[in-house]
């Protein structure tokens, strides 16, 4: 069973910044695209953005383009989400997943994101 481990969530401002962190167990990492995806309270998961395998090319969608940044670190085994200018609706548990643009997390537990003021 692939197993991905999720922090650097917590409560911040609006407008401030966070950065997550993904570290995979169970599967040769570099080999994979790797994915963000989120869910709001009372809400679905949501896709939030994608990378491939080495890192060359990032995919995002439209309501965090610009302000999030995914890359990672096949070295260290380490996937990063740098969120910027946050916004309320920004709020929502936080997983990693195996693969490009996909919604299906794998066994995570996922870490909590609260913008508020």
């Amino acid at each position: 069973q692939v197993q991905l481990v999720e922090s650097g969530g917590g409560l911040v401002q609006p407008g401030g910044s966070l950065r997550l962190s993904c570290t995979p167990h169970r599967f040769r990492f570099s080999a994979y695209a790797m994915s963000w995806v989120r869910q709001a309270p009372g809400r679905g998961f949501e896709w939030v953005s994608s990378i491939t395998t080495s890192g060359g090319s990032t995919t995002y969608a439209d309501s965090v383009k610009g302000r999030f940044t995914v890359s990672r670190d096949n070295a260290k085994g380490t996937l990063y989400l740098e969120m910027n200018s946050l916004k309320p609706d920004d709020t929502a548990v936080y997983y990693c997943a195996k693969g490009w643009r996909t919604v299906e997390i794998g066994e995570t537990q996922g870490t909590q994101v609260t913008v508020s003021s």
